[in-house]
């Protein structure tokens, strides 16, 4: 055999080391996804969801966003531990008289990792991030989706995911 194929073969058996996961691993524990063979993303472990408020013309509310981890899984904290981690970020465009006075993100959980040299901040499991809704006086009465982004990050025990953003909506009745 030339030094060629040898050195291919040798590639092919590390890279398919490298790429395969015990079957007890957090993302087969966790993840739908990874039993149909489909890659894990950060958008795949997290679910959102938007709790109604009503607010007042002129007025002011704190909304909920609640915000899921799948377990076995986590994604980091804001503000992130480290430069090249992405902090969980909420963001909503002021839109039809609707804005965000301001966003309170819940205290992290603190832990070590395989792939980290320091312990990070994190969120797993259910969290919740409080939002100040504001309502100009002019603002349209009835009820509608006040419409934002949530970027994550998530991780496992082992490795972190490529970053992803997650369409969040809170229902919003302004009277």
């Amino acid at each position: 055999m030339s030094k060629f194929k040898a050195a291919v073969i040798l590639l092919l058996l590390v890279q398919i080391v490298a790429c395969s996961r015990s079957a007890s691993g957090p993302a087969n524990q966790a993840n739908a996804s990874a039993a149909s063979n489909q890659p894990v993303t950060s958008v795949g472990v997290v679910r959102t969801a938007g709790k109604a408020v009503e607010i007042t013309a002129g007025g002011s509310v704190e909304a909920v966003v609640k915000v899921a981890v799948l377990p076995g899984y986590h994604v980091n904290a804001n503000p992130a531990s480290d430069t090249y981690l992405k902090a969980t970020e909420l963001e909503f465009p002021a839109v039809g008289g609707i804005s965000v006075g301001f966003l309170s993100y819940p205290n992290p959980v603190v832990k070590k990792f395989a792939f980290s040299e320091k312990p990070l901040a994190v969120y797993e499991g259910e969290t919740s991030i409080n939002v100040l809704l504001k309502a100009d006086k002019s603002a349209k009465r009835g009820t509608r989706d006040f419409a934002g982004k949530l970027r994550v990050q998530a991780c496992d025990e082992q490795v972190c995911y490529a970053p992803g953003t997650i369409d969040v909506a809170i229902p919003v009745t302004v009277k």
